[in-house]
């Protein structure tokens, strides 16, 4: 990212942390940063590996969340928290919490229902390298009796043991991690493209006892994009419209932009739309994929393996995951397709994770539009959807296989204009260069 824009960025925050007036009006919507957990503005980042380590390590997660995602949907568990949050995400939402605002980095998890952080005072707190929020120095938190609609709506909340009038809640994830604490509600605060945007009485998950394994302990917590009643998306809904999208640039460059309400809306030449379909679990966002084509090579997608005899909602559209995931079969086919048609040398993956690599640079691969058919929405997908550098001079399918799951990964995204209706239901894809947007 330019460094005029890192300024204006940071200019924004300072703005809103030190009160200037909020913008409670939306008409028109508005726009956030999200950058990339590897990206040199990330408080994940780490000077001392190269490139091709960052996209290892995004490959690694990858692998990883599909695998305890599999795992849930095999043996029919549909708690919302499954997947590890250091397998939770690949981009990051700077956001404040209170009164006056403090300073967060979340993990945007399109597969999570709760926005929570750590929170001081706090019992057991991970070794976070940023500030943790302190929530006796917020004027507008309060924590919620487990009397509240909200508390009995949300899944794994419990009356705290040590005050049997607040709600509280745990989370424990795949990798044994786990997250205590209360749910409580505080004025949540944007700065947007156009000026800070604040929205008071949103639902928090506060942290106080946590073991959770961030890479170093930098992240702050998960911002759930999810489904589900206290996810940020639900909880927004009045006055976004229900509408998000985002527009993903290419992997580890500049920050990506996420467009709420009016600003959200994907229309005009090029935009087609699939329908969200209804399913365990709640929170991920499924769709329907008919087939896969490369050139006039078209493969079926059969029936979602988690169901018994239905194509309907067989595959999750993830923000954060790196890679896309196919079943076995489907996979199979497509590798073959694939190598079919592109008449390089081969190559090993010096990560020894993917499977179909060549030797070549991906602005030089003369690689097959594959297009994804989903129901009503033929997306194409160039040579930046479907392979990744992984070396100097060496490119991989971007796709790894799975018995049970089918994932539409966020390299798949790049460069399209990826908008959520949820009140129409729908998924839509735009063709853009997102580094323009």
């Amino acid at each position: 990212m330019g460094t005029m824009q890192h300024y204006s960025s940071l200019i924004l925050v300072l703005l809103c942390l030190f009160n200037t007036p909020f913008m409670e009006a939306l008409n028109g919507g508005f726009s956030v940063e999200i950058i990339h957990r590897d990206s040199s503005r990330s408080p994940f980042y780490n000077l001392t590996e190269t490139h091709f380590q960052r996209v290892s390590n995004a490959v690694r997660r990858s692998i990883n969340r599909a695998n305890h995602l599999e795992k849930s949907f095999v043996s029919g568990n549909t708690v919302e928290a499954t997947v590890a949050p250091d397998d939770g995400g690949a981009y990051l939402l700077n956001y404040s919490i209170g009164t006056p605002p403090f300073q967060l980095y979340g993990i945007v998890d399109t597969g999570s229902g709760l926005v929570w952080q750590q929170c001081q005072p706090c019992k057991r707190c991970f070794n976070q390298t940023t500030p943790i929020f302190n929530l006796s120095k917020s004027n507008t938190y309060k924590t919620l009796p487990c009397s509240s609609a909200i508390c009995k709506s949300v899944k794994d909340t419990f009356c705290n043991p040590n005050n049997d009038q607040n709600c509280g809640y745990y989370i424990d994830y795949a990798d044994g991690s786990y997250s205590q604490g209360d749910i409580s509600v505080d004025t949540l605060t944007f700065g947007s493209i156009n000026g800070c945007v604040k929205f008071p009485n949103i639902v928090i998950g506060c942290g106080r006892k946590n073991a959770v394994s961030f890479e170093k302990g930098k992240g702050s917590g998960i911002v759930g994009f999810g489904g589900g009643p206290v996810s940020l998306i639900s909880q927004l809904s009045s006055s976004i419209e229900a509408k998000f999208s985002y527009c993903l640039v290419p992997m580890l460059s500049q920050s990506s932009k996420l467009n709420f309400g009016d600003a959200a809306v994907v229309s005009g030449d090029g935009t087609v739309s699939t329908p969200i379909v209804p399913q365990n679990p709640k929170v991920f966002y499924h769709l329907t994929l008919e087939a896969l084509s490369v050139q006039n090579n078209r493969i079926e997608f059969g029936r979602s393996s988690s169901k018994s005899d239905s194509t309907e909602g067989n595959i999750i559209i993830d923000s954060g995951s790196t890679l896309s995931v196919l079943p076995d079969d489907v996979y199979s086919k497509l590798e073959s397709a694939v190598a079919n048609v592109v008449k390089l040398e081969r190559a090993k993956d010096p990560l020894k994770q993917l499977n179909l690599c060549y030797k070549s640079r991906l602005e030089k691969l003369d690689a097959p539009i594959i297009t994804a058919h989903f129901r009503g929405a033929d997306v194409k997908l160039n040579a930046i959807n479907t392979f990744l550098q992984v070396d100097d001079e060496i490119v991989c399918l971007a796709f790894f296989s799975s018995p049970k799951l089918a994932i539409f990964g966020n390299v798949a995204q790049q460069n399209f204009l990826v908008g959520y209706d949820l009140q129409k239901k729908t998924v839509s894809f735009k063709p853009t260069d997102c580094a323009k947007q």
